[in-house]
């Protein structure tokens, strides 16, 4: 889990990105992906945008919610009233959405995070905001995996 790579051949959707990101080339190319990645994203109920869904440790509003299901995959929803975090969002959302929770917690998000080069292109605190999603959804994954036994 602590290789600093994740194995794309694992998951798909981290090639895509990266590919994606290549191809992009400069950054304010990739914000504005990044922007259009959350535009993208499924509207999430607006009664899941409580306190019970707030991720604490972001500067902008963020939420998260999700639900297993009878396979243990995470099924997951989030918002940001930020557009590049919600762009975030989605990112961590293709990289762990439909995913099972020991698979969730197999993968090593940060280092994603860093292949794509998003370690050293935003600010400490939106890194920060990052990194609490990222232990929220892995909070998820594993009590999913406690749930299953």
């Amino acid at each position: 889990m602590n290789s600093g790579r994740v194995s794309t051949a694992d998951n798909p959707a981290l090639q895509d990105l990266i590919d994606t990101f290549d191809m992009l080339g400069d950054w304010e190319e990739r914000y504005r992906y990044l922007i259009e990645l959350g535009r993208k994203l499924p509207d999430m109920p607006e009664a899941e945008h409580d306190e019970a869904h707030k991720v604490r440790g972001c500067m902008s509003q963020v939420w998260l919610a999700g639900d297993v299901d009878a396979e243990q995959r995470l099924h997951l929803r989030g918002d940001s009233d930020a557009h590049i975090v919600k762009g975030l969002i989605a990112l961590i959302l293709a990289l762990t959405d439909g995913r099972t929770a020991r698979e969730v917690l197999d993968t090593d998000i940060k280092a994603a995070f860093a292949q794509l080069g998003l370690e050293s292109h935003l600010s400490m605190n939106r890194r920060n905001g990052f990194y609490a999603m990222v232990e929220r959804i892995r909070q998820m994954a594993a009590t999913a995996a406690t749930a299953a036994g």
